[in-house]
């Protein structure tokens, strides 16, 4: 049993008698629930329910904060608490247990900044109720405390963790208290030789320190009594991370921080901090530019204090913060942003607002609930954050799918993605990814981006970067058709024209182009239609001829030269479906004649040496146009519309199916085989590029 030797008067003062019979209860439960346990000392609960006192904490984190102790994990139902103490601690208890389980940090993250601050963005984000960050901080202060008792790699694997994820979140958050306990607790077995050093430093001169502060202090009071004001006047603790941080920052040695002297003086009303600061300046020798006045100039997070450095009698530097009660709640129980003038962060209108909202939540627990609310639905409403398979975070904007995630990987990772599991289960890319999420992005080799993906209305893309780089990668690929599009218009310009040459580099001059590539774009392109390009060739003017993909007539007479023979007649082979720009060879057949197969068909490869004697000699020849059955293969992650999308594409493109045949499998995965009707290889390669381009295709590919 628990050794129930503690008070609930005694831990939680303040609270009704009605609020202190509800502690009670949850103190009897967890007593109940741990009969088994061995460990005699009070639960861990108690401990972190004690520290969160000092921050004025409510009723319901008191309550949560016992409930979510180890000895009770997994024994106490989310029903029963509910029942027992309302749906507000049962929320907070299941926030608490998520975030003493999250273990995505690693050692690494202390050399990525960036990676440190997804992480306590996502905490934050991930959290329903803030209090439950304020209570995961009050665990960690606890397990700080104890840490001595733990091996050395996990003392300093906790610390090194305190100090770059929790001490800077309880900054942000305004908690100071929790903010020093952190950072020195973590700082002693993280670097525990500098630690000893500053301890060391300061413990020598302890009590003469303490001596000047204390006669320092005593003429401080006894001049504003003198004078009439009300302040409270009390030495400011240092504490032994940030001394050694500004040892550090600044280069200097313990004996000149002048700041290792400090008192603080609180005052009733604006016009009394003046009245104390010129009071200090005409008693004591003052240094200028250790003056700043933080009330007419606000810092920009909107701290307000007056600070200024004088000399006392003998000498010693002491700094002196003077401020109203108001200015010292609100730099001290939840500052508005505080941490970015402390970590140097950008200005975060939504931080700022729930920040304060947190502040006025520690202040003022009757109106607990709408705060609560307001935190939860503003603080970085704009963002969700999802892990890579090696555990990376990523943070996204809210709304982001599979397929930002994985442009946000790597440029090419996001062109070549085509399908994304979602912690382990297959998910559409435009499907919107949440906080905490782990994604994998499926892709495809040389995967190229889909026209789709920007269409805002089908909700593949959300990040303006993703946009931008499928965009751009676009425009590369339609310069690149440009290209090949004024190469091949100027050959078959040129033939039809009859020339047998063209001087590139007059064309260049005619059409002041310094480079080739510029003018076959612009060529391609249409910049420069036929009437100009006959022009420029010094041919007569003739009617423009454009180029079709597809001609409407087809015959294989005189398409191709047998022994170099033309007007044989010859049929393809269906086992290689060659297509003009193959190299082709012709095979004598005894029933079907000359036969016409692609050079590396594997019936031709596999011949016997009597049958290769039937062989000869073919070339494609001929003006006429022929029209060539292929198949290919299509394989796609999703078979809705596909049919309906490939068909489109063939139709755009003037090219005709012969056959198709959709199989479909149980992960709704599927394989269309087609046969379609192909002039050349440059007209299938073209076919086979905007398939490719479809949504949810993994594969497009000429059958062999």
């Amino acid at each position: 049993m628990i050794q129930n030797n503690y008070s609930v008067a005694e831990l939680f003062p303040g609270f009704s008698e009605a609020d202190s019979l509800q502690i009670n209860q949850a103190l009897k439960l967890i007593e109940q629930l741990s009969v088994d346990c061995r460990d005699t000392v009070r639960p861990k609960g108690v401990d972190v329910a004690a520290i969160l006192m000092s921050v004025h904490i409510d009723l319901e984190t008191i309550l949560a904060a016992l409930l979510s102790d180890s000895r009770v994990a997994g024994k106490l139902s989310d029903s029963a608490i509910r029942e027992q103490f309302g749906p507000a601690v049962a929320d907070l208890v299941k926030d608490v247990s998520w975030l003493n389980k999250v273990s995505i940090y690693s050692t690494e993250m202390a050399n990525q900044p960036n990676q440190a601050e997804i992480l306590r963005r996502m905490l934050l984000a991930m959290t329903h109720d803030v209090r439950a960050v304020l209570i995961k901080l009050a665990f960690r202060i606890q397990r700080l405390r104890g840490l001595e008792q733990e091996q050395e790699n996990i003392r300093r694997f906790i610390a090194r963790e305190t100090l770059d994820i929790y001490a800077p979140l309880a900054n942000r958050l305004g908690i100071n208290q929790f903010k020093w306990e952190l950072e020195d607790l973590a700082f002693r077995y993280v670097d525990p030789e500098h630690y000893r050093f500053v301890t060391e430093s300061l413990a020598v001169n302890r009590e003469q320190r303490q001596a000047f502060i204390e006669r320092f202090l005593a003429a401080l009071k006894d001049r504003l009594k003198q004078e009439g004001i009300q302040a409270k006047v009390y030495g400011r603790p240092k504490h032994i991370y940030s001394i050694w941080n500004k040892m550090h920052r600044k280069q200097l040695a313990i004996n000149e921080l002048y700041d290792l002297l400090a008192v603080r003086v609180v005052v009733d009303s604006l016009s009394a901090c003046y009245l104390v600061l010129g009071l200090a300046h005409s008693h004591w020798q003052h240094i200028p530019r250790e003056f700043d006045d933080y009330i007419a100039n606000p810092k920009e997070n909107g701290y307000q204090s007056l600070h200024t450095v004088v000399l006392d009698e003998d000498g010693n530097r002491i700094e002196i913060q003077i401020r109203t009660k108001a200015m010292h709640d609100f730099a001290e129980l939840g500052v508005a942003a505080h941490w970015r003038y402390k970590e140097g962060s950008k200005f975060n209108a939504a931080t700022e607002k729930n920040i304060a909202s947190l502040r006025q939540l520690l202040e003022d627990k009757d109106n607990a609930d709408s705060l609560l609310e307001n935190f939860h639905t503003e603080l970085f409403s704009d963002r969700v954050f999802v892990l890579t398979p090696a555990g990376k975070l990523i943070d996204l904007v809210k709304g982001a799918t599979p397929l930002d995630f994985a442009y946000a990987i790597h440029t090419e990772v996001g062109h070549s993605c085509r399908g994304a599991k979602v912690n382990g289960q297959i998910k559409p890319l435009t499907y919107k990814l949440c906080s905490g999420e782990q994604v994998e992005i499926i892709t495809v080799k040389n995967g190229q981006p889909n026209h789709n993906w920007l269409n805002p209305n089908l909700g593949y893309l959300k990040t303006p970067r993703a946009i931008s780089k499928v965009k751009s990668w676009f425009k590369q690929q339609q310069q690149a058709e440009n290209i090949a599009a004024g190469k091949l218009l100027l050959d078959k310009e040129s033939k039809r024209l009859g020339l047998k040459t063209v001087d590139i580099n007059e064309l260049l001059r005619h059409f002041k182009f310094a480079d080739t590539e510029h003018f076959y774009e612009a060529l391609g392109h249409g910049d420069i239609n036929n009437r100009q390009l006959a022009s420029a060739l010094k041919i007569p003017e003739l009617e423009p001829s454009p180029i079709k993909l597809v001609p409407s007539k087809s015959s294989t007479q005189s398409a191709i030269t047998i022994d170099d023979i033309d007007n044989v007649v010859t049929t393809l082979a269906h086992c290689c479906s060659p297509v003009k720009g193959d190299e082709i060879i012709g095979f004598i057949s005894h029933k079907r004649g000359i036969t016409i197969h692609r050079r590396d068909c594997e019936n031709i490869r596999h011949l016997s040496p009597e049958q290769q004697l039937q062989l000869l000699k073919a070339d494609w020849s001929g003006q006429q146009t022929v029209h060539h059955s292929v198949p290919i293969l299509i394989h796609a992650f999703n078979a809705q519309n596909l049919l309906n999308d490939v068909s489109q594409v063939l139709a755009t493109g003037k090219v005709h199916i012969s056959n198709a045949s959709l199989k479909t499998h149980d992960d709704l995965s599927a394989i269309l085989n087609m046969t379609i009707q192909i002039e050349n290889t440059e007209q299938l390669s073209l076919v086979l590029t905007r398939i490719s381009h479809l949504p949810n295709i993994i594969e497009v590919r000429r059958k062999v």
